[in-house]
């Protein structure tokens, strides 16, 4: 069975399920409560503690619009900016992680934060499903050997066929599901095993609902090596992600559960499960054995992926360049441009006619250099 290795730990086959506790950004700028997230997830026994590496202009334009946040529209390009820190917040992170003995992992969002994350020596990096086949900043770990986790919310097969051939870095693919928070019953967790067996890989889940058992137990039962699960210090915290994350106890719980199926095979799993959960929630929650988008991602697919913006105004007969456009994600208020996958075709042309900047850049925009 597929393997791979992470600092000393082998991931895969009968190895011990590898548990991520996703702090992302539940810090809000403060690291000693960064620190306390670090040891909560080591408390509870999580394998690594996962951060966010945001810079706000590595992701959404600054016209990216509003989305509702515990009751209030936040503007988005603002909210990034809010939460961005500088690169020795994450050295900070990284050291405090090695000298308490947990693993330090980290999602960059463009080639800025994940050309910083290397030089940090990581022994791996997450790679969000927004950004999956975002190729410029994929291109910055190629020859790194870092092994990467690579999420697949909103993507479809050949989505993910085209970033493995892209990225020679050893890899796992987690099933996810682009909905916050996910109902249980979209999970479709028989794309793990399809995942797992059509790209000849480790294969895991990263988990979106709120339940701190339900979903992840069951992600163990059909065959994931590697659970990843949001937690926060607390609910009441105004996080991106607090409202639906686990709390320490939490957690905790989530856990111990799941070392308890650690050296169960796959079928003790599922018996489990059905009898701890009820067989016909089980059914419903592990879906069919296929990879496909949900009604919702269906609907955001072009926005939440990355796709080709001006970020400045582009004058006619102007080559398109990194300074005047980028591969960001659109979100509500824009219209998305050229895929990632027609990113280098674009990059050697020039505006045909004006493009403002915040505008979708596509094909019939452009012309021959």
């Amino acid at each position: 069975m597929p393997q791979i290795k992470v600092a000393d730990r082998i991931i895969g086959g009968s190895a011990p399920i590898f548990i991520i506790a996703e702090a992302g950004t539940a810090h809000n700028g403060s690291i000693q409560k960064a620190f306390e997230l670090i040891d909560a997830a080591r408390e509870a026994g999580a394998d690594c503690v996962k951060f966010q590496y945001v810079i706000a202009d590595e992701i959404v334009h600054p016209k990216a619009g509003a989305f509702p946040l515990l009751g209030k529209s936040v503007d988005i390009y603002r909210r990034f900016r809010a939460l961005e820190q500088p690169f020795a917040f994450y050295e900070e992170l990284n050291d405090y992680c090695r000298r308490t003995g947990i693993l330090f992992l980290c999602s960059p969002f463009g080639p800025q934060s994940a050309r910083q994350l290397l030089s940090l020596k990581p022994a791996a990096v997450k790679i969000a499903s927004p950004e999956l086949n975002h190729y410029p900043m994929l291109a910055c770990f190629r020859g790194s050997g870092v092994p990467l986790f690579v999420s697949t919310g909103v993507s479809t097969l050949s989505d993910i066929r085209d970033a493995l051939a892209f990225i020679d870095s050893p890899v796992a693919l987690l099933h996810c599901v682009t909905t916050y928070p996910m109902p249980p019953e979209e999970a479709g967790l028989g794309a793990i095993a399809q995942l797992a067996r059509r790209f000849r890989c480790v294969a895991g889940f990263s988990d979106h609902s709120e339940d701190p058992l339900l979903v992840p137990m069951t992600a163990a039962a059909c065959g994931a090596s590697i659970i990843e699960k949001h937690f926060t210090l607390s609910h009441s915290g105004d996080g991106l992600d607090d409202p639906f994350a686990l709390e320490p106890m939490q957690l905790s719980r989530m856990v111990k559960a799941l070392r308890r199926l650690d050296p169960l095979k796959q079928d003790e799993r599922l018996q489990i499960v059905r009898e701890e959960f009820g067989a016909q929630r089980i059914d419903q929650i592990r879906g069919k054995k296929k990879k496909k988008l949900t009604p919702e991602e269906k609907t955001i697919y072009k926005t939440t992926n990355r796709s080709l913006l001006a970020i400045t105004d582009i004058l006619p007969g102007e080559a398109l360049s990194e300074k005047n456009c980028a591969l960001l994600r659109s979100e509500h208020n824009l219209r998305p441009g050229l895929p990632p996958k027609q990113y280098a075709a674009a990059m050697k042309k020039k505006a045909a006619v004006p493009i403002a900047n915040g505008s979708a850049i596509l094909m019939n925009m452009l012309k021959k250099r």
